[in-house]
């Protein structure tokens, strides 16, 4: 149900109710991806995994967004609400269409954007590249672009898949709450968790972001549902 009050005092409240609910999901998301980091850098032994994986990448290029973040961004995620009894009756079918094709679009979208990035700023993990990435990433990209696009795909979705529902239930007044929503309540997880995929070679960021997405929406579904049941 969208919230009638779109005030800056609902806008906080309800961005923090989600800041809450992801705090725990962020903190858990950095140590795995810190871990994933200090890995690379600092146990040789690891080298020949991360050498394969970025082998792998370097050699299906859009391909391998595509399919990965499809897969670990959105067919678990699925699965995960189809089996929790999360998906309306009816619906399972046009969700599991949904949820592997967007994310597996928005991957390779990433993974264009992050080649961007490099091309414009260098790939050296020093600080000042990763802070430029990071700002261009998180108040550049995300606000006017990656969030909308999101609002108005997640609020379709919600909508059962019908333009006509959303057109009626959107204003644009609820759409940029949304939108302000969603970034607000999301920055405490997105901005350290960029930080860290930004700290790797190009050809392991998209396989860290897509597994990091997928702890992301896992994580927060479940401590959403915790606190849904909790009330």
């Amino acid at each position: 149900m969208e919230p009638e009050d779109y005030s800056r005092a609902a806008l906080w409240r309800v961005s923090l109710a989600g800041f809450r609910v992801n705090l725990l999901p962020g903190l858990l998301l950095w140590i795995l991806g810190m871990t994933v980091v200090l890995t690379y850098y600092s146990l040789e032994s690891t080298r020949f995994f991360f050498d394969r994986v970025m082998q792998i990448k370097q050699e299906y290029g859009y391909l391998y967004s595509f399919l990965a973040t499809g897969f670990f961004g959105g067919f678990i995620p699925f699965l995960y609400l189809w089996r929790s009894g999360r998906v309306p009756k009816g619906m399972v079918r046009a969700y599991g269409m949904f949820f592997p094709l967007y994310w597996a679009v928005r991957g390779t979208e990433v993974d264009a954007f992050y080649r961007l990035q490099g091309l414009l700023f260098g790939n050296e993990p020093d600080l000042a590249t990763i802070a430029t990435k990071v700002f261009m990433d998180q108040f550049v990209y995300c606000i006017f672009w990656a969030a909308p696009v999101t609002a108005v795909f997640y609020g379709w979705k919600d909508c059962g898949f019908s333009w006509r529902r959303f057109r009626k239930a959107t204003s644009r007044q609820s759409f940029l709450f949304e939108v302000a929503r969603l970034l607000l309540s999301t920055w405490l997880v997105w901005i350290p968790a960029t930080a860290i995929i930004y700290s790797l070679p190009p050809a392991l960021q998209v396989p860290l972001f897509s597994l990091t997405l997928c702890f992301f929406v896992l994580l927060v579904s479940v401590f959403d549902w915790r606190n849904s049941q909790a009330k």
